[in-house]
């Protein structure tokens, strides 16, 4: 018959301690503390009652950027000591803003699988946006996003104004009471003076179906002297309403016709990034003389419906 030799252990509850109990006598421990002995090999982790249990607010917290508050999403990136800084913000640092230390190229694998099991609210939420999203989700929405703040659309003016997409109109009117508003499907946008020098925005609100579009004929001279003209139209709404529509642009004169059709720039869309990349109706001076009048040009617009009307002005 083998002899076996059991080793008993007190072990104190509340701060783990452990020590060698013969004969089964308790122990003190450091806060006199003690559980009844028990054999080796029957001890259990007992948590406390009062352990904390991070809520999703926690978790999201763990991933504020110091820099602008925001969130740091995948693919997260880390210092050398482990702080975190967003995509947006890294670029414009030399170092980390937390310990001063150099940024490095370090991904935090770990701190992106937890994202993936946190909701993160929008960074709207202060402007009354009460939605929560999967890092995934978040960009594209707060793209379009009902309670986010736009810039002035007005093109040429220094206009510092933000606010929701309901206040552009009142906005415009008020403050740009230069900007003609004209209620029609078919309305005709007169260029006047295309013939001076420099660059010139001519602009115009043309109001119809429920809804208010924003027309711009832009003159822009290149460094050699060649002038060229962008006319495009832009709604005032989201890229969802925008996809109901289409403008249609003609010059007409002299026995020529010079069209095109597009669906509108929402607003959610620069008009100078469309003019860049000439996604609208482009012309030189040259076919701009071929339909002037007295150095005027006539642009006729015309907006429709490409697809039923929403029942509501959904983003």
């Amino acid at each position: 018959v083998r002899s076996v030799c059991l080793v008993c252990v007190c072990v104190c509850v509340p701060c783990g301690w452990l020590a060698p109990c013969p004969g089964f006598v308790p122990a003190l421990c450091p806060i006199r503390h003690m559980a009844a002995a028990l054999p080796m090999g029957t001890l259990k982790y007992i948590p406390s009652p009062k352990a904390p249990v991070a809520t999703n607010s926690d978790l999201a917290n763990l991933f504020e950027c110091p820099v602008c508050f925001d969130f740091v999403l995948p693919p997260i990136l880390q210092c050398r000591s482990g702080h975190l800084v967003c995509s947006n913000c890294r670029p414009k640092l030399t170092c980390c803003p937390t310990c001063r230390g150099p940024l490095g190229s370090i991904r935090n694998l770990a701190m992106e699988k937890v994202a993936h099991f946190v909701m993160f609210p929008c960074r709207y939420a202060l402007l009354g946006c009460k939605v929560a999203l999967a890092h995934s989700e978040k960009v594209d929405h707060e793209e379009l996003c009902e309670f986010r703040p736009y810039s002035c659309p007005c093109p040429g003016a220094s206009c510092k104004w933000q606010g929701s997409l309901d206040d552009i109109i009142p906005h415009l009117m008020h403050k740009h009471k230069s900007i003609t508003t004209l209620q029609a499907e078919d309305i005709v946008l007169l260029a006047r003076d295309i013939n001076l020098p420099g660059a010139v925005n001519w602009v115009l609100m043309q109001a119809c179906f429920g809804f208010h579009f924003l027309l711009v004929l832009k003159k822009l001279e290149k460094f050699d002297g060649h002038q060229q003209f962008f006319a495009i139209v832009q709604l005032i709404g989201t890229r969802k309403q925008a996809k109901n529509f289409i403008y249609r642009l003609q010059l007409i004169g002299h026995c020529r016709r010079l069209t095109w059709e597009a669906t509108p720039l929402s607003i959610h869309e620069d008009i100078s990034v469309a003019v860049m990349n000439s996604d609208c109706l482009v012309f030189d001076m040259n076919i701009a003389q071929l339909f002037e009048d007295s150095g005027n040009l006539d642009i006729n617009v015309t907006i429709s419906t490409c697809h039923p009307m929403p029942s509501d002005q959904e983003g």
